[in-house]
């Protein structure tokens, strides 16, 4: 056991449950605090709960004072209702979250981002994934990891009918996408979470990012200690 915290936020979202429960199952962390939107019951051992108002998310930085600061948050345009929302959520309340974790002088940063993130996208989506990587950058953190995971499978909250048929295609089609495809292959959310885990106990220091096949070599020390 040893003396270190942790906070998550995105803890009900497909990645981040998968993260509680590795965190939680672990005996690095002592303690746990998971940011959400509204009230959950969380079973987990060592996790309590906060309701927090993500529009004023500075109201809580006592929450920050932790070891390292996971963050799993990420919604889409049809459940956002606009780009407008959707870059609130994938970008405003991210780099919020960022900037106070920095001022909290955390250990390590990990955040989720998207595999093509690129601020020059001329895609919305991965613009703003883009946007989100420069900006971490530029707050020049002590030890940040990023992930850019391609399709995330995994078991959500609210179904999303093309995630869902991609996910099985990628499934049945994975001897497909090897060699230079291998990086559109799909990934497991879990793996995702054992990656951010095993990542958060690395001493390597600065900035570190991470594609499908590297977060699945990452999530393989998990599972092999």
């Amino acid at each position: 056991m040893t003396n270190k915290t942790a906070l998550i936020l995105g803890a009900t979202g497909v990645v981040g449950t998968q993260l509680v429960k590795e965190i939680s199952n672990s005996n690095i962390y002592n303690e746990i605090h998971l940011l959400t939107r509204r009230e959950m019951k969380f079973r987990e051992r060592k996790c309590t709960g906060h309701v927090v108002d993500f529009d004023n998310l500075s109201q809580y930085a006592y929450l920050f004072n932790v070891t390292d600061v996971f963050i799993c948050l990420g919604t889409t345009i049809k459940k956002a209702k606009s780009k407008e929302a959707f870059r609130k959520v994938d970008y405003d309340y991210i780099i919020e979250a960022a900037k106070m974790a920095k001022t909290s002088n955390v250990e390590k940063l990990l955040v989720i981002t998207a595999m093509g993130a690129n601020s020059k996208s001329k895609f919305f989506y991965s613009r703003v994934k883009g946007d989100v990587e420069g900006t971490l950058q530029h707050l020049e953190m002590n030890t940040v990891h990023i992930f850019r995971p391609s399709l995330l499978l995994g078991e959500r909250e609210e179904f999303r009918a093309g995630e869902k048929i991609s996910g099985v295609l990628s499934t049945f089609l994975k001897f497909v996408f090897v060699g230079p495809l291998r990086p559109y292959r799909a990934i497991e959310a879990n793996k995702v979470a054992a990656a951010m885990y095993a990542a958060a106990q690395t001493t390597a220091k600065g900035y570190h990012f991470y594609n499908s096949e590297e977060i699945e070599k990452l999530a393989q020390r998990v599972t092999i200690n």
